[in-house]
């Protein structure tokens, strides 16, 4: 198995039988309440819960790291920090402040394939799938060209089936 599967959809509503994780991309900060996210909350309350007491107790809570939290008796959701910051009108927002002007991407794609291993571990000790909204391009500011060679070598080529779901288009 060597591809990914796409599918248009809702990645808070996982397709398929059997376990599940549901992976995104969150930044380094504590900041909750754009992009994907927002869709998790909605759906379930715990992820949000356990990243920001995670964030706050500052417990591994790095670049790289992944939080796995259960939110149904086959679902968890996996918070994957893989962003330095946000962006904002201003700049770049990190924990020590806004950086006038820097409007690079908060992506670090180094830290986004360190969480891809690690989440390919989870998957595997629980026999679960992997799904994924496309991780890392959306307020992260990443290319998907190179997101999904990411993804390939450390989830799918440890033989982990992965589905990425796109929103449909609004016309």
């Amino acid at each position: 198995m060597n591809v990914i599967t796409y599918l248009t959809g809702d990645a808070t509503a996982p397709h398929g039988t059997g376990p599940k994780i549901i992976g995104h991309v969150s930044n380094n900060i504590g900041a909750w309440g754009r992009g994907f996210v927002t869709a998790l909350s909605r759906r379930w309350p715990e992820p949000e819960a356990a990243y920001r007491a995670w964030y706050r107790s500052g417990d591994g809570f790095t670049l790289g790291a992944v939080q796995t939290v259960q939110v149904d008796d086959e679902i968890w959701v996996a918070n994957m920090i893989g962003q330095h910051g946000i962006r904002t009108a201003a700049g770049l927002r990190t924990a020590t402040g806004v950086q006038r002007g820097d409007h690079s991407a908060p992506i670090r794609y180094s830290a986004v394939q360190q969480c891809l291993r690690t989440l390919a571990e989870a998957a595997t000790a629980r026999g679960a799938s992997v799904h994924l909204p496309r991780i890392g391009v959306g307020l992260a500011g990443g290319v998907w060209e190179r997101i999904e060679p990411l993804i390939v070598e450390a989830v799918v080529g440890r033989g982990v089936a992965v589905t990425v779901y796109d929103l449909p288009s609004e016309r």
